[in-house]
C-alpha cells in the first residue's frame, strides 16, 4: 500500500505536532470540527470535564430556534449521535450516576428539536430511542431514590409529546425496584384521576374539535395510565395486571392480542393464551376487509405445538400456504408429515403455487423455494399477468432465473421497462437502462424470442411512429 494513502497508520507517522497544526487548521473552518476537538480535550481530563461541555451544548441545542432542514438535518444528528458516544464512551464507566443525568437531559431536548425540523425518516427519534436504551444499560449501577424517580418518570412520560420516553420503564425497572414500581403505579393513577387544569385545558381550545377540551385530557390521561401500568406489569411480571387494561372487545383486536397471548405463553399459561388467539382470529376472519396478521399467526402455532395439537397445527400451516404462499408454513407443513408423504406434499403445494392467482406473489414463491424451472415455466404461459411495477419480486427473480432461463428473466425485465416507461417513472430511468442491458446480453443465451411487434408511440395529430426498440423491450399483446 502507497505510504501517500489517507489512513491510521501512515498519518501516525506525521508525528503528533504536525497532526495538531492539521486539526487546528481544519477546526478554523468548521464549527462542528472545532466543538468535537474540544470535546475529545475535555475526555483527555476526565468524566466531569466531559460532562460540563456536553451540557453547554444541550443549552446552546436547546436555545436555537432556526428550523433544520433535510439538507442540515444529518449535521444535526451527527452531532446528537457524538454526545450520546461521548456519554457512552467516556462517562457512563467512570460516574453512571452523571451519565444517567446526562441522558435524561439529552431526552429532555426532543420537544425543542422535534418542534423545529421535520423527523419523517425517524433518524431523531432513533437516537432517542438508543439513549433510553442506554439508560437501561447504566440504570443499574445508579444510586436515586425509587420514590423519587417514579416521579420522574410519570412526569416525564406525561409530558413526553414525541414519545421520546417510550420504553423509559422497562429500561430503568431495576432502578426502580418492587417499591418503585408499586409507587408508580399509585401515582399514576392519582395523577389521572386529577381534574384537567387550566393549563391542560388550554392546549386543546380553539380547534374546533368535536369533543370538550376537558373530555380530549381526560382521556389522554387514560391512555398514558394505561400505557405506564402495562409497562409496570410487564416489569413486575404480573400478566393478569398486563391483560386488565383491556376490556373483552379489546382483547380481540390482532393488534391486541398477540402480545397478551405471549405475556400468558411466557408465564406457561398456554390454554388462556390459545383462548385469546382463537377468539382473535375468529373476529378477525369476520371483517370484510383483512390483512394478514404475522403475529397472531405465530402465536397460534406456537399454542398449537405446546398443547400438542398436530393435526390441528397441520391443517392451519396448510391453508396460510395456500392464502398467501407462505413458504415458512410449507416447509414446517411437511416437516409434520411421514416419509414419503412429504414429497406428494410438496408436489402438490409446487402445481397449486403454479396456479396461484398474483403471479408476483407465485414467481416469488417458486423462486424462493426453490423451483426455477417451474418459475420460468409460469412467467412464459402468463407473460401477460406479469406485473412491471413489482420490481423488488421481478429484479431479484430475474437475477436467479437469468443462467439457466434467459427468457424468463427477460419477460421480467422487459416488464419492468415498460411499465416504468409507459408511466413516466424517471426515477427508474437508471434501472430501466439496466436491465435492457441485461436483456441484450441474454440474446445470445436463448434464441427463443418472442414475435411481438416492435411498439409504437402516439403522436400529437394521431400519428404512430415506431420506438425503434427490439422486439424483446416490446410489451406483449394484450
Amino acid at each position: 500500500m502507497s505510504k501517500k494513502t489517507l489512513n491510521k497508520a501512515n498519518l501516525v507517522q506525521l508525528g503528533a505536532d504536525r497532526l495538531a497544526e492539521l486539526v487546528l487548521e481544519l477546526a478554523e473552518g468548521s464549527a462542528a470540527l472545532k466543538r468535537q476537538a474540544r470535546m475529545a480535550l475535555s475526555a483527555a481530563q476526565g468524566a466531569k470535564d466531559i460532562a460540563v461541555d456536553i451540557r453547554k451544548r444541550f443549552v446552546s441545542l436547546r436555545r436555537a430556534t432556526s428550523y433544520v432542514d433535510w439538507r442540515k438535518q444529518r449535521a444535526l444528528v451527527k452531532d446528537l449521535n457524538g454526545l450520546l458516544s461521548m456519554i457512552e464512551t467516556h462517562v457512563v464507566q467512570d460516574d453512571p450516576n452523571e451519565a444517567f443525568e446526562l441522558l435524561w437531559s439529552l431526552l429532555q431536548l426532543a420537544p425543542s428539536i422535534h418542534e423545529r425540523t421535520d423527523d419523517s425518516n425517524g433518524s431523531i427519534g432513533d437516537v432517542m430511542g438508543c439513549a433510553v436504551e442506554l439508560i437501561g444499560q447504566v440504570s443499574s449501577s445508579i444510586s436515586q431514590d425509587p420514590k423519587l424517580l417514579a416521579e420522574r418518570i410519570l412526569e416525564a412520560v406525561a409530558d413526553a409529546g414525541y414519545g421520546e420516553f417510550d420504553g423509559i420503564i422497562p429500561a430503568t425497572a431495576e432502578a426502580l425496584g418492587q417499591d418503585g414500581l408499586e409507587h408508580l403505579k399509585q401515582i399514576t393513577d392519582a395523577w389521572a384521576e386529577l381534574p384537567p387544569t387550566e393549563a391542560e385545558i388550554a392546549c386543546f381550545e380553539g380547534y374546533g374539535l368535536s369533543r370538550s377540551p376537558s373530555e380530549i385530557v381526560r382521556d389522554n390521561k387514560r391512555s398514558t395510565r394505561s400505557i405506564i401500568l402495562a409497562d409496570v406489569a410487564d416489569a413486575q411480571g404480573d400478566v393478569d395486571a398486563y391483560i386488565a387494561r383491556y376490556t373483552a372487545e379489546q382483547l380481540t383486536y390482532g393488534t391486541i392480542a398477540p402480545d397478551v397471548a405471549r405475556r400468558l405463553l411466557d408465564a406457561n399459561r398456554v390454554e388462556e393464551a390459545l383462548e385469546i388467539i382463537t377468539r382473535s382470529r375468529d373476529a378477525e376472519g369476520n371483517k370484510s376487509f383483512q390483512l394478514h396478521n404475522y403475529k397472531l399467526d405465530g402465536v397460534y402455532e406456537e399454542c398449537l405445538k405446546r398443547l400438542g395439537q398436530r393435526e390441528e397445527l397441520k391443517q392451519h400451516l396448510w391453508a396460510k400456504f395456500e392464502y398467501i404462499l407462505s413458504e415458512d408454513a410449507l416447509r414446517q407443513y411437511l416437516k409434520l408429515l411421514p416419509d414419503f408423504d412429504d414429497m406428494e406434499a410438496q408436489e402438490r403445494a409446487l402445481v397449486y403455487a403454479e396456479h396461484y392467482k398474483h403471479l408476483s406473489t407465485a414467481i416469488n414463491f417458486l423462486v424462493s423455494w426453490p423451483a426455477l424451472d417451474r418459475a420460468a415455466k409460469i412467467i412464459e404461459e402468463r407473460a401477460s399477468e406479469i406485473d412491471g411495477n413489482s420490481y423488488y419480486t421481478l429484479t431479484d427473480a430475474a437475477a436467479s432465473l437469468e443462467a439457466k432461463h434467459p427468457m424468463a428473466a427477460t419477460l421480467l425485465r422487459r416488464a419492468m421497462v415498460v411499465d416504468a416507461l409507459n408511466g413516466g417513472k424517471s426515477k427508474r430511468y437508471r434501472y430501466t437502462a439496466q436491465h435492457l442491458a441485461e436483456c441484450q446480453a441474454a440474446d445470445a443465451a436463448d434464441e427463443r424470442q418472442p414475435s411481438w411487434p416492435v411498439p409504437t408511440t402516439t403522436l400529437a395529430g394521431g400519428a404512430e411512429r415506431k420506438t425503434g426498440l427490439p422486439v424483446w423491450r416490446a410489451a406483449p399483446p394484450a
